[in-house]
């Protein structure tokens, strides 16, 4: 059962593989939500070695359209397709795992659900292990890929120790050793950094390069703009617009944003921090919240950040930037008190301690599966009230644009749905401090511009917003300090 998992619906393996994808009149409803198609009468073919961009809105049908191709609709997201899905004309519902086994891989937003060590060596190797390759030929591909990403310090390290990024490049390098000849990638630049998204530029070049099929479902366009031989925009379930790669470069900002799309403009969140930077101390009539003696370590050898003096403004919204590993997230989770570390907060003329801090400080995380826990997405804004106050939580979800799905399982979202929930929740909490990372992770261009709007809310009613993010349009929309967090020593 562990092999057939690994090889027919998220590896996928392959030898380099050409293959012609073809969607012809295809609809999908999800068992979860019969009412309503993810995919609408979609026909469309895909060549050998496209490099294929898929984009649309939050909710569009981009991961469902990938879910047709690597497997997982039917076996685990179950419901009533209608239409054919085939590749070098064999259809995918009558083809055995032997195959498939050749021609897909899948790199997925959240790495975690493809992970099946425990430790990054034994995950690179997992794919090649199931197929009993030889030893050496596992070892060679592995050292291949290895030195191709750049990543000999990720070797041999603990998967759960890893920042958001590092993961994704795991699970971008676990794919890479299997050498598949069509590769599909769900939003895999969510959660890296500006450095760390060029990083995965280059290796989707080196696909291109190598003749893959490529199909990349993403709202960040603007790192892979230029690589894609075509944009397929996707609205309510359905192909909006198949732009080949003429039309595509015609496009404006300006026409983008009109189809909810994000810039095509590359901005280094760093580059926003001479910007946006200042030394509140030196405004003595500027209030602020003070951190002193905030530091933490993982091993002895092995110390993360150490802060002897940060102030944060309050009632104003602070960006955290820097690169993936730094410790932005693990600042944040000693914040709000998840984990333990030494350091004090002072908040209006008043000291608070890590177990004191819980009800001033709330944080969505960068997962926002693992702070949803109700059946329905009203219940979870509910229960994150002081008070249960039903018709003030049904007003901050029609703000998120969330009210449809009020009933709706929080698990049946899409992945930028369950993190406008997540945000709801922190609305819903009435903390004065709200810590966000990466809030706008996998969101389209209106979605950022709502939480955008809901983030100058806050602010105006007198909260203070500390933010890890990589998202240079959602800096300059909101922002109003950007903060470089630097790894070992916070730098200013």
């Amino acid at each position: 059962m562990r092999y057939s998992v690994c090889a027919c619906y998220y590896c996928l393996l392959g030898l380099g593989v050409c293959a012609v994808i073809e969607f012809s009149h295809v609809s999908f409803a999800y068992a979860a939500n019969p009412g309503q198609q993810s995919l609408c009468d979609v026909s469309l073919t895909v060549h050998d070695g496209e490099c294929v961009l898929l984009t649309g809105s939050s909710g569009c049908g981009k991961s469902t359209f990938l879910r047709l191709l690597n497997g997982l609709i039917p076996e685990f997201y179950p419901g009533e397709r209608t239409g054919t899905v085939t590749i070098d004309n064999t259809l995918l519902t009558s083809a055995s795992v032997y195959e498939m086994v050749g021609k897909i891989g899948t790199v997925f937003q959240n790495p975690r659900s493809q992970f099946f060590t425990v430790d990054t060596t034994s995950e690179l190797a997992f794919g090649c292990e199931n197929l009993a390759l030889p030893e050496k030929e596992i070892l060679n591909r592995i050292h291949s890929t290895v030195q191709r990403f750049d990543i000999e310090y990720l070797v041999d390290r603990d998967i759960f120790k890893l920042s958001g990024g590092e993961k994704q490049k795991i699970a971008c390098a676990s794919v890479d050793v299997l050498q598949p000849g069509i590769i599909l990638l769900d939003e895999p630049s969510a959660n890296l950094d500006y450095k760390a998204a060029d990083d995965l530029r280059k290796l989707i070049q080196a696909w291109k390069s190598a003749g893959k099929t490529i199909l990349i479902a993403e709202h960040r366009i603007n790192y892979v703009w230029d690589l894609c031989d075509r944009v397929v925009i996707l609205q309510d379930g359905a192909v909006a617009e198949d732009l080949n790669a003429q039309q595509k470069e015609a496009l404006t900002n300006r026409q983008l944003n009109e189809w909810h799309l994000r810039s095509r403009a590359r901005v280094s969140p760093q580059e926003l921090v001479a910007v946006r930077l200042t030394d509140l101390r030196e405004n003595s009539e500027t209030e602020s919240i003070e951190l002193r003696g905030f530091s933490y370590q993982y091993t002895k050898d092995r110390k993360l950040f150490a802060l002897d003096d940060m102030h944060i403004q309050t009632n104003a919204v602070t960006a955290l930037v820097g690169n993936n590993g730094a410790g932005k997230t693990t600042f944040l989770e000693c914040l709000c008190g998840i984990r333990k570390c030494p350091g004090i907060l002072r908040y209006k003329d008043k000291e608070y301690r890590a177990k004191e801090r819980r009800g001033l400080v709330f944080m969505v995380m960068q997962d926002p599966n693992h702070q949803l826990f109700t059946e329905s997405v009203l219940d979870e804004v509910l229960i994150s009230q002081p008070e249960q106050d039903k018709e003030a939580a049904r007003g901050i979800l029609e703000k998120l644009d969330l009210l449809p799905f009020a009933e709706r399982h929080p698990m049946s979202l899409s992945g930028g749905q369950k993190q406008r929930v997540a945000i709801a929740c922190a609305v819903a909490s009435e903390c004065p401090i709200l810590l966000f990372d990466e809030p706008t992770s996998g969101l389209d261009y209106d979605s950022m511009r709502k939480v955008s709007a809901i983030m100058k809310q806050l602010k105006d009613t007198g909260h203070t917003i500390i933010t890890v993010t990589h998202d240079t349009e959602f800096i300059e929309t909101c922002c109003d300090y950007a903060l470089s967090f630097g790894g070992p020593a916070y730098d200013r």
